[in-house]
């Protein structure tokens, strides 16, 4: 019994603001936009982190591009003197490339997982600085709510501009 009285008093303020004109429920609430995906690809703070992530990876890459070169060196070298070459000397070639194929795969993996984990990191601390400003634009300028995805948002309610200006950009 009670769940119905819930759900019907529901109903009823939910239809009673349907009914209340839309300019009414405008002139209280301050509503803003977020586009959150611009804000992190154009925020100088997501511009350091990614040279960041760069310098820390680099090594690790040029280890890996290196290998590649080296397998297609030995490919090269296995397809080119496959005739001369002694059963013995073409079972060794192949098992070589064979060991550094599966070497080149697992590095490359643990490459991609690691890279993934601090890309997911710093991601994560330049959300939080960037769900501060918000927070800070919005106690500032007396927004009610500001929204992060929008189906449309007029340039009225869009505040990325002030979002990235505040986060420093030029």
């Amino acid at each position: 019994m009670r769940i119905r009285t819930i759900v019907f008093r529901t109903v009823v303020c939910v239809l009673g603001a349907g009914a209340m004109p839309v300019s009414a429920l405008s002139a209280e609430l301050k509503i803003g936009y977020v586009n959150a995906v611009k804000v992190i690809e154009e925020a100088p703070q997501g511009e350091a982190a990614l040279k960041k992530l760069e310098a820390e990876f680099a090594p690790r890459d040029k280890q890996i591009v290196e290998m590649q070169n080296k397998l297609k060196q030995l490919e090269q070298e296995l397809e080119k003197n496959a005739l001369v070459l002694k059963d013995t000397e073409h079972r060794s070639k192949e098992f070589e490339i064979v060991s550094l194929k599966r070497d080149l795969r697992r590095a490359t993996q643990e490459f991609r997982e690691d890279y993934n984990l601090r890309r997911n990191e710093e991601l994560a601390a330049l959300q939080k600085i960037v769900q501060k400003t918000i927070a800070e634009i919005a106690k500032l300028e007396n927004y009610d709510l500001i929204l992060e995805s929008a189906v449309y948002a007029g340039p009225k309610a869009d505040i990325t501009e002030k979002i990235l200006k505040k986060l420093g950009k030029k």
